[in-house]
Order: structure tokens, then C-alpha cells, then sequence
């Protein structure tokens, strides 16, 4: 019996895919509303370093985002803390946390998708982006690792459901229905089935 394998290039939609030698990639328009970790920690302007790192501890994070006027202004990491206090041997509850904190502040809408994140945070070498909504006031925050998380998600569910639905055998042999011999056997519901039973299948 002659088996002949296809894989189609496209996704579902026609959504256009990447394949690769390990695996079929696609491209996401996921919303980072449905990705960011809502409420991220933040602290105010003028408060202390050993505060920022009081939240940090608290809320089981590695970042803060310094506030000025309820607007991100800037962004304090343990690095920084590590870097730029703790190595110098000054003392966290006299520094304030916006002479340590990184700025600007590369921050990205919620409306923007996961694969306009991951280019902002390559453009700018950044690992975390505050998301902020229209009045850009600060409403979640989105990681390397959330977008490394999901993506690796969605693509194996993705390749899985893919290769379910677009692999076909093509046989030589008799079709299971009609009982006639056929160059174009495919395999439908667990029947082997000519062009002529397969057209009547899809009709019924």
C-alpha cells in the first residue's frame, strides 16, 4: 500500500505558519489584557527604598513601579536595590526610590497584543512592561515569562490541533464504502474513502 503524508502551510483562518524542524509556529494577536498580571505592585515618588522592597516582599515580586501623581514614572527592580543601595552600603530607608529607579518608564496599552509586547521589550531591552489604559494609568504588568508561558501554550496546543486537523493519508487500495478500487483513498472518520464517497460524505 502507497501512503504519500501532507501537512497544509496554513492555520486556521488562513492564519499563516512558521514551521520549523521542531515544531509549527503562528503568529498571535492575543490581547495582553488576557495575559498581564493585574494590580502589579507600586510604590509612591518620594517614599523609601526600604519600602519599595517592604511591597516587593509582601506581594512576592521583583519589581515596583514608582508612581508621580497616580502616572508610572519609573520602575524599581531588585537589581537596582542589590546594585545601587545595598552594594554601596547605603541605608534602604534613606533612599528614596526615584534616585534608584529606572526611567523612562517603557510602558505599552492593553489593547496591544502579545506580539507587540515581545518587539517593545526587544527594541528596548526590557523584561517587564507596566500596561496602562487610556488615561494611561497603570492597570497591570506583563513579563518575559508571561509571554514565554503562553506562547509555549497556544503553540503546542496549536501544533497538536494542526496536525490533527490537516494531516491526510493519500492510499491506493479499496475504498470501505463504495468497495471499489481507488488512487485517491483518504482516511475520514476512521473509513478509507475514494473522491466520489468522500464528496457524498461531506453532503450528507
Amino acid at each position: 500500500m502507497i501512503v504519500v503524508k501532507s501537512i497544509v502551510d496554513t492555520g486556521f483562518g488562513g492564519v499563516p505558519l512558521r514551521k520549523t524542524a521542531d515544531s509549527i509556529h503562528f503568529e498571535t494577536s492575543v490581547p495582553l489584557k488576557e495575559v498581564m498580571q493585574p494590580d502589579p505592585t507600586t510604590i509612591g515618588y518620594s517614599e523609601s527604598v526600604a519600602k519599595a522592597a517592604m511591597a516587593m516582599c509582601r506581594d512576592e515580586v521583583g519589581s515596583c513601579i514608582v508612581l508621580k501623581d497616580n502616572l508610572p514614572a519609573g520602575i524599581v527592580t531588585e537589581e537596582d536595590i542589590n546594585c545601587k543601595v545595598v552594594a554601596r552600603d547605603r541605608k534602604p530607608g534613606t533612599v528614596i526610590v526615584h534616585e534608584i529607579m529606572s526611567t523612562p518608564l517603557i510602558t505599552i496599552g492593553a489593547e496591544r497584543s502579545i506580539h507587540d509586547a515581545a518587539h517593545l521589550m526587544i527594541n528596548h531591552r526590557v523584561r517587564r512592561l507596566p500596561v496602562v489604559d487610556e488615561e494611561q494609568k497603570v492597570i497591570g504588568i506583563v513579563t518575559v515569562r508571561d509571554i514565554l508561558t503562553i506562547s509555549t501554550e497556544i503553540n503546542d496546543l496549536m501544533t497538536n490541533l494542526i496536525e490533527i486537523n490537516r494531516e491526510y493519508e493519500i492510499e491506493v487500495g479499496v475504498c470501505t464504502r463504495c468497495e471499489k478500487m481507488s488512487e485517491d483513498l483518504r482516511r475520514i472518520d476512521n473509513m478509507m474513502l475514494c473522491h466520489n464517497c468522500r464528496e457524498e460524505e461531506l453532503l450528507q
